[in-house]
């Protein structure tokens, strides 16, 4: 037979075990909270402004962007000042290829771009009158011939008192005349490129050529096969562009800073890929009061490639400023009206404490960037002045080209943390 049930102690029991869950249900909650640690920052989970401006990319990452690596540089950027101007070629270095003589092009042996030589035969023209100055040359030494037998008649009649004396001054009159015609047509065939003293029947031209007055480059062609030019067309546009200058409009506040000699970088204004030098050798004495400029004379020296007389260019004139610290234009960002470089630390591997599960891959190996504000200077020549708001130690990498990238993964964490 069973002993009775005490009814008191029963009711004891379940009251100590119902407070015992109670309290473990009240332990549970406390621990998970919101699933933040609300204590001091542990090494795991490190607080500060310092975490929310660092991030770390794969090296996968960094090569599918195209992330390259550099350094700050020293470079004298401070100190310049823009000027915008044209290539000119003086005039004593630009000619015109034409004709003295009318006639049809009958050869065009040059085109755009072609380099020729002082002397060079741009073109042959033709024109039946070629031919009848050549054949009134040949004819005029016998009209000469016969106007001194005649002279020579009149003058012995002259002196037996035989011949009248106006008919002696009609001979000289008409010699003198068919010599100076014959001075005429030899001035005109040797015009024409053609030797009166080797000139005869049997070798007359019917054309003759237009020779480039200057050696230099052809910068435009006007006539063409067929067509007629006369003395006041040209056939073709030539320029020495040995002798090109560079012509800076500098502003009259700026003109004391301008010195004879000094260096002067380019770039044409529609392609500045390509800098080109120059130097000051003259600094203009008039002004322009419309745009409240002077002129500043430059040869342009060292590489020519691709300049043409009347291009626009962009002039950077060198102050003589001091020389700071520089980053390439890709290295810099713009966020939240500021200016930010990265800075890349060491190559880190994740916290090996954390939990394996979370990590089935093991931990991610990549390379830390740190977000640096600076205060951006000066721009010029694809490099811009930084200075660093807090002291950056020497030899310090920096992200050269693709920090826009890094910067947008920076955003996308949301408060900094990788997730």
């Amino acid at each position: 037979m069973k002993p009775p049930i005490n009814i008191n102690k029963l009711i004891f029991s379940g009251f100590i075990a119902g407070a015992f869950l109670l309290s473990a249900a009240c332990a549970n909650r406390h621990d998970e909270g919101d699933g933040h640690n609300h204590g001091a920052p542990t090494e795991a989970s490190p607080g500060g402004h310092e975490a929310e401006n660092t991030i770390t990319l794969t090296d996968e990452q960094l090569k599918t962007v195209g992330i390259e690596i550099g350094a700050i540089e020293q470079k004298q950027l401070s100190a310049t000042m823009k000027a915008n101007g044209f290539l000119r070629v003086p005039n004593n270095n630009k000619a015109n290829a034409t004709s003295l003589f009318g006639g049809i092009i009958k050869t065009l042996d040059v085109e755009i771009g072609d380099v020729v030589k002082r002397g060079q035969t741009i073109a042959t023209i033709s024109n039946p009158q070629f031919i009848q100055l050549q054949e009134e040359y040949l004819s005029i030494n016998s009209s000469i011939a016969f106007a001194e037998q005649e002279l020579a008649r009149q003058q012995d009649l002259s002196e037996g008192d035989v011949g009248a004396k106006k008919n002696l001054q009609r001979a000289t009159a008409d010699l003198n005349t068919q010599r100076t015609r014959k001075a005429s047509l030899r001035q005109q065939l040797q015009l024409m490129g053609i030797d009166p003293e080797t000139l005869s029947d049997t070798n007359m031209k019917s054309s003759l050529t237009v020779k480039s007055p200057i050696s230099g480059v052809v910068s435009n062609v006007f006539a063409k096969l067929g067509s007629y030019v006369d003395v006041s067309s040209p056939i073709a546009d030539l320029v020495e562009n040995s002798a090109l200058h560079l012509d800076l409009q500098v502003f009259e506040k700026d003109i004391p800073f301008i010195k004879t000699g000094q260096e002067i970088h380019f770039v044409v204004t529609n392609s500045p890929n390509k800098t080109y030098r120059a130097e000051v050798y003259n600094i203009g004495s008039s002004f322009n009061s419309d745009s409240r400029t002077i002129a500043i004379h430059c040869d342009v020296i060292g590489d020519k490639t691709g300049l043409i007389d009347g291009m626009n260019i962009t002039g950077i004139v060198d102050l003589g400023g001091r020389v700071g610290p520089a980053v390439p234009n890709d290295a810099i960002v713009n966020a939240d009206g500021k200016y930010y470089i990265f800075l890349v630390s060491e190559e880190e591997a994740a916290p090996e404490h954390e939990d394996v599960e979370n990590h089935e891959h093991g931990p991610e190996e990549g390379t830390r960037f740190e977000k640096m504000e600076v205060i951006k200077g000066a721009t010029e020549l694809g490099y811009t002045a930084v200075t660093p708001v807090r002291e950056i130690p020497a030899g310090t990498r920096i992200v050269a080209k693709g920090a826009f990238f890094v910067n947008a993964k920076l955003s996308n964490t949301g408060d900094g943390h990788a997730h």
